[in-house]
């Protein structure tokens, strides 16, 4: 996290991440296979789970979010610590970070999509792909700042979301 701050990820380098860490390649050996697997592990200590009363949110009032923020959705919490924006705003790891939220999400998001709407999986996936890549580029768009033009943005959402 130290090293994103000032490089892109794209030029985080193993020997790196040693050196920062004091470390020897051999102990990060010991520990990852790759820089992928570093973000992975970081990426995966910032995502949580979605809880499922979000699908039973009716009121998106700037209000009710602001005292309710553990019910919204993985990617728009993660970038509530400010430590993770420099990654989250990387423009090389978007579609990175994407896939990784849906791998932890899909699980228990697709099922309560289908349960409020009655869709079939495949319909609910979609669903689900197209609002995480929304929320996401929205989040991204509001440098993943919880500002008034983000508590707009995430009413304005509300409009398509599962009504």
């Amino acid at each position: 996290m130290e090293l994103i701050q000032d490089n892109p990820y794209s030029k985080i380098t193993i020997k790196k991440i040693c050196q920062t860490a004091d470390i020897g390649r051999s102990t990060f050996y010991l520990h990852f296979d790759s820089i992928n697997d570093v973000l992975n592990t970081v990426l995966d200590d910032a995502i949580m789970t979605t809880s499922p009363d979000y699908f039973n949110i009716n009121d998106f009032s700037i209000d009710y979010l602001k005292e309710n923020e553990s019910l919204i959705p993985a990617c728009q919490r993660v970038g509530a610590n400010e430590k993770y924006r420099k990654l989250l705003m990387d423009p090389d790891l978007t579609e990175y970070i994407v896939g990784r939220i849906m791998v932890h999400e899909r699980g228990r998001v697709i099922p309560a999509i289908q349960k409020k709407t009655g869709l079939s999986k495949e319909d609910a996936e979609t669903l689900f792909l197209y609002t995480l890549h929304g929320s996401f580029a929205v989040n991204r768009a509001n440098h993943f700042r919880k500002n008034n033009q983000w508590y707009h943005d995430v009413q304005l959402s509300s409009f398509v979301k599962l009504s």
